[in-house]
């Protein structure tokens, strides 16, 4: 018995997408896929790190080291942003632009400055290791001809061996690029 009110593919499937939910903001940014298995997988861990962690904090507070129980403190809530961190990273797109949120950094692009989206063959990295393999990639063209970082690639975290699930997310942001950005004059 399907449930879609459970899914996240029940919120895209819930009305029909001409009009906007009363309680839905256009404005705000939106990841058009789900986190792969990867990379919640990985933040779980991370979180299970973390309890253990802030377990080991109370254990030492208790003991009255309060040095010590305030640095494992701080370990365990940088354990604990890392897995947030990891699970915001992807591609998020709005009416504004695209937006790349990268462990480290995040970029924003306007639409204005999008020439073209596309899915190409290339070596790409697996799981964001140097280690490369021959694979799809969605790319973005700036409109000087400068050509962007990658931004999705089947072969990361969100989409090892969900083959279907990047071309699914592909489409969404070459629909949400061709949409949404400038025609040039």
């Amino acid at each position: 018995m399907p449930l879609p009110f459970l899914t996240a593919d029940g919120a895209f499937d819930a009305h029909d997408g001409e009009e906007t939910l009363p309680h839905e903001d256009p404005d705000r940014w939106r990841r058009p896929y789900r986190p792969g298995p990867w990379r919640v997988a990985i933040a779980a861990v991370l979180l299970l790190l973390a309890a253990f962690m802030l377990l080991a904090t109370m254990i030492i507070a208790a003991a009255g080291t309060w040095g010590g129980a305030a640095a494992s403190l701080a370990a365990s809530l940088a354990v604990v942003g890392s897995a947030l961190r990891l699970l915001r990273a992807g591609v998020w797109v709005s009416p504004r632009g695209l937006r790349r949120v990268s462990f480290f950094t995040t970029r924003s692009i306007p639409w204005s400055q999008v020439a073209e989206v596309r899915t190409v063959q290339q070596p790409v990295r697996w799981l964001g290791l140097p280690r490369t393999v021959q694979g799809q990639a969605l790319t973005v063209a700036g409109r000087g001809g400068g050509e962007l970082p990658v931004l999705l690639t089947d072969h990361n975290a969100d989409f090892l061996a969900r083959r279907e699930a990047f071309d699914r997310a592909a489409d969404m942001v070459e629909a949400w690029a061709h949409e949404y950005r400038a025609v040039p004059a």
